[in-house]
């Protein structure tokens, strides 16, 4: 394993080690990993799977049991949903690009409150500077959402008829019908 990536190990009995720092860690503590974008790797110390995306898992739903959710109940019912269907490759990339945007986005914005405020600690005013931003700019980012949503699901749509259209063109030489039911 490279020595970029800092191994974690979990051990049996529910502990994690990070090998790093020779100590035990938890989730907590990766939690802030996470924050400090330092690349990790959690794995079973016994069998060497990779347990990384159960343990940000188990974080997220720290998060979401502790205070305000993040995600809806109807949100996660969607996301069950689409478990086992065609499609469920396609919207984890769809949501993960989705996400590196409005991170992109976010840190434009960090950026420009930056050049505002100047260097330094000024994460009080950069939160101030969002809370105002947001409850001025609220309905325009509303409206900006809900554009980039409509392209969205017209891009989902077409992406959609496309399949369609090259399923058809694969079985032309089968006789289908969907309104006739078949004869026997």
């Amino acid at each position: 394993m490279s020595e970029l990536v800092r191994l974690i190990k979990k051990y049996p009995n529910r502990r994690l080690y990070d090998t790093k720092t020779s100590a035990y860690i938890t989730l907590g503590d990766v939690k802030e990993l996470v924050l400090k974008f330092e690349v990790f790797k959690v794995v079973d110390a016994k069998t060497a799977e990779d347990l990384t995306r159960s343990i940000l898992l188990q974080i997220i739903l720290e998060e979401e049991t502790g205070g305000m959710p993040l995600f809806s109940s109807d949100l996660l019912s969607g996301f069950i949903r689409f478990y086992g269907s065609a499609m469920q490759g396609m919207l984890g990339k769809y949501l993960e690009n989705n996400m590196k945007t409005f991170v992109d986005f976010q840190g434009k914005l960090q950026e420009q409150s930056r050049t505002v405020y100047g260097p330094g600690d000024n994460s009080h005013m950069q939160a101030d500077f969002w809370a105002q931003f947001l409850n001025f700019q609220q309905p325009a980012m509303q409206n900006m959402m809900t554009a980039y949503m409509e392209q969205s699901k017209k891009m989902f749509q077409s992406m959609q008829d496309q399949l369609q259209t090259q399923t058809r063109t694969m079985f032309t030489g089968f006789q289908f019908n969907p309104e006739e039911p078949e004869q026997k």
